[in-house]
């Protein structure tokens, strides 16, 4: 199908939904994904589970979907299940992805299934002509809130102390400040968490003083302190009243380490930058032992998946700190989490500037994320700039099967 006749065909459609007929989306012309790429940018980011890998998925309409994250070899596996579908059918392509092999997909293919499916949501903004947060349902927020993690701020030179740090974060328009609990040299320094700890209180109270009376900063743990550690270190800076203490314990206690910790400290914890998909999620945010869960895109497997966790957190009144991973990534979670009722803050850390590959991206302006009103996510591409890296174009069968109840629907492998 050619873009013209689809959107001729579309336009007729609209037409006579308005006329009383079913909804626009009810009778949306069929399409089908006829490839899928992924490219690395300029200096592409070596940590995996911050890939800021570029995903495209192709279909027979001419409307294309961008997406990031994920590895050549995760995305061709999962790339592949979606060769010859209709893009719009997210949710069950999804599914597919996710329970197609024999073993359930782990946090590295989570990531990838994940960037392929903002590029499927990107093409039901683009098919619907409407940003995603449209499709969702409307913006419930002016703008994300954000607080700097690495970005340069004007005014802020190496080595300044904290307290002036604090000062020109917030007045740089930002809501919060933040800063590690282990703001030392990184170059394979010693890390002595009692020693730490005996500073803590000091470097919070210029924190608390550089932000002012009813400023909001925020620590992070790094999960560099074991749970007595944590432990005390949350109790000591108690009365400087931080916004809340990022990542506390080691990742791979949360599920026994963070329950324990709820218990004994009252600040507000904020856990999961690393970790999880809404099972994991799902026990800590019941029970209250999390105040903010840190679940970000494409890892949790993409705008499906953090949609869902948003309702978990909206059932429990949960706020969500999304950590920073791709700039795409980032103006997709501008675009479901602004649709979120409960507390968001953004970690953020391109300070507005434009980036080679992506001539359109974020609407940043004084510490302020914003949405906008162009289709989809929001992004376009500056292909020059790109090498690619995959190309998809047959589906992926072997050793991957669907199974169905009797009304349709998938269950497991």
């Amino acid at each position: 199908m050619k873009r013209r006749s689809f959107l001729k065909s579309l336009s007729a459609t609209m037409v006579a939904a308005a006329a009383g007929g079913l909804p626009a989306f009810a009778s949306l012309p069929k399409m089908k994904i006829t490839r899928v790429r992924a490219y690395t940018p300029p200096n592409p980011n070596p940590l995996f589970n911050q890939s800021d890998m570029v995903v495209t998925i192709e279909t027979d309409a001419g409307i294309m979907g961008i997406g990031e994250g994920g590895s050549k070899d995760l995305l061709e596996q999962s790339a592949g299940r979606l060769i010859g579908r209709d893009p719009q059918h997210i949710e069950q392509l999804w599914q597919d992805m996710n329970r197609a092999f024999f073993y359930p997909a782990g946090r590295e293919r989570t990531d990838a299934i994940g960037a392929l499916d903002l590029a499927l949501w990107d093409i039901k903004g683009k098919v619907q002509k409407q940003p995603i947060h449209e499709v969702l349902g409307g913006m419930v927020r002016n703008y994300c809130e954000c607080y700097n993690t690495a970005g340069i701020i004007p005014g802020i030179t190496q080595g300044m102390p904290i307290k002036e740090r604090a000062r020109a974060t917030m007045e740089a328009g930002y809501r919060a400040f933040r800063f590690g609990a282990m703001d030392l040299p990184r170059d394979n320094s010693v890390f002595n968490t009692r020693e730490r700890i005996n500073h803590l209180t000091e470097e919070c109270a210029a924190a608390r003083e550089g932000v002012g009376k009813d400023g909001d900063w925020v620590i992070d743990f790094h999960q560099r302190f074991d749970l007595p550690d944590a432990i005390r270190g949350c109790n000591e800076i108690e009365s400087l009243a931080p916004f809340f203490v990022e990542d506390p314990v080691r990742t791979e206690a949360f599920l026994q380490d963070l329950p324990i910790l709820r218990s004994k400290v009252n600040v507000p914890l904020a856990a999961g930058e690393e970790w999880g998909n809404r099972w994991d999620f799902n026990p800590l945010v019941e029970r209250h032992d999390i105040d903010f869960v840190r679940a970000t895109l494409p890892n949790v497997g993409g705008i499906t998946e953090m949609m869902k966790i948003a309702a978990i957190c909206e059932t429990h009144f949960i706020g969500i700190v999304p950590h920073f991973t791709g700039p795409i990534a980032t103006a997709a979670l501008v675009n479901c989490l602004g649709t979120y009722s409960g507390p968001v803050l953004m970690e953020y850390n391109y300070q507005g500037r434009t980036l080679p590959h992506l001539p359109v991206c974020l609407d940043f302006k004084n510490g302020k994320l914003y949405p906008n009103d162009r289709p989809g996510i929001g992004v376009e591409l500056d292909f020059k700039q790109l090498k690619q890296v995959a190309e998809i174009t047959e589906p992926v069968t072997a050793r991957a099967q669907t199974y169905f109840r009797p009304d349709g629907s998938i269950t497991n492998w």
